[in-house]
């Protein structure tokens, strides 16, 4: 292999791919060539990364001839379709879909709990968790590494710009805001928000400004939406616990970027508050922000922008000494799709370059 891997970032003009293009310039320049990859509507456009413009590739097999690691950063159909020709051109596959989370042979990666999984890929591919997921994995993982995690109750508060909304999401909100804006007593009265609102729901069910959507994602078993199904089915899988009971609500609600979590986490033996405070403050990934009393706990608008997960509020269940009730924000564009996915190629790197 060459000195430095040739990098594609396949979905380089999206949203998440803005945000990789930001953090490739930032991060240690361990690559070689970097080819930016999107649709044809995108192909010859430029981008910049590593304070070089570069020309935007239309996604074809001939753009991985060549190519040692590819991260896709781009919906679920178009990685299912296009993945395995990059692993046929002998790139490793980096994933942030939905696509092959589910596949056992394919690893589900958290570099800060996982790592290690990373180096078994049948396939050929890594995949990383959803945003959601991401949001609340690495302070719940650490809690469980030290006390032994036997439940979880979450409900999730999804910004516009999470699960599969993207850039429509964002703009759907944007433009009701501006609908709803300076009309007095508006949210006061059945229906005055929809009315006002009209067919301007973009990818939601219904208004998202000046109100809250307890939905997200497709119809999944028994009455759960895919994104809860998601949640579920992911953190069993990266803590190692097929068998964990957890709960998932997923809420939409009128945030541009970051997800909140409510987390009701219950372990196998009694919780010292401050024993968990020690554990999430050394925790890799997460930052504590946590005095209530002070005005100090972390909200999206705070920690939009930001890489790590931020807890706040973290308190014994009034009820379950072994109980622990905390509250979680991440910015659902780095930490919930775009730095994950480079923590693990970075890791990739490491393995298999030596660089």
């Amino acid at each position: 292999m060459s000195p430095k891997p040739t990098l594609a970032v396949v979905g380089a003009t999206g949203a998440v791919g803005s945000v990789m293009l930001q953090m490739l310039t930032h991060h240690a320049d361990v690559w070689g060539e970097i080819r930016l990859v999107s649709s044809p509507r995108s192909a010859g456009s430029k981008a910049s990364v590593r304070g070089e413009e570069c020309e935007i590739l239309a996604l074809g097999e001939e753009v991985f001839d060549g190519v040692d690691l590819a991260l896709f950063l781009v919906p679920e159909d178009i990685a299912a379709r296009w993945a395995p020709v990059a692993v046929s051109k002998g790139a490793v596959v980096v994933d942030t879909s939905a696509a092959f989370r589910a596949d056992p042979d394919v690893p589900l990666v958290v570099p800060e709990l996982n790592a290690h999984a990373a180096r078994v890929r049948p396939r050929g591919i890594v995949a990383g968790p959803g945003s959601t997921t991401l949001a609340l994995i690495v302070a719940v993982g650490s809690l469980h590494a030290e006390f032994g995690i036997a439940e979880l109750v979450v409900t999730a508060q999804q910004a516009a710009s999470g699960a599969g909304a993207g850039q429509a999401g964002v703009d759907a909100l944007r433009a009701q805001l501006g609908q709803v804006a300076g009309i007095d007593d508006l949210g006061t009265q059945p229906g005055d928000v929809r009315r006002a609102v009209g067919e301007n729901t973009g990818p939601f069910p219904g208004p998202l400004a000046l109100n809250v959507l307890p939905w997200s994602g497709t119809p999944g078993a028994d009455g759960a939406s895919s994104e809860e199904e998601h949640v579920r089915d992911e953190t069993r899988r990266i803590l190692g616990l097929p068998g964990l009971r957890i709960a998932a609500t997923c809420v939409r609600v009128p945030v541009v970027t970051g997800h909140s979590v409510s987390v009701h986490a219950r372990f196998e033996h009694p919780v010292p508050v401050a024993r968990a405070h020690e554990v999430l403050a050394t925790a890799p990934g997460v930052v504590l922000c946590d005095d209530p009393a002070a005005g100090d706990f972390p909200t999206p608008a705070d920690v939009v922008g930001t890489d790590p997960a931020w807890v706040g509020r973290v308190r014994r269940s009034l009820d379950d000494e072994r109980a622990l009730d905390f509250f979680v924000c991440a910015d659902n564009l780095r930490k919930g799709a775009a730095l994950n996915a480079l923590q693990i190629a970075e890791a990739l790197v490491t393995d298999l370059w030596d660089l």
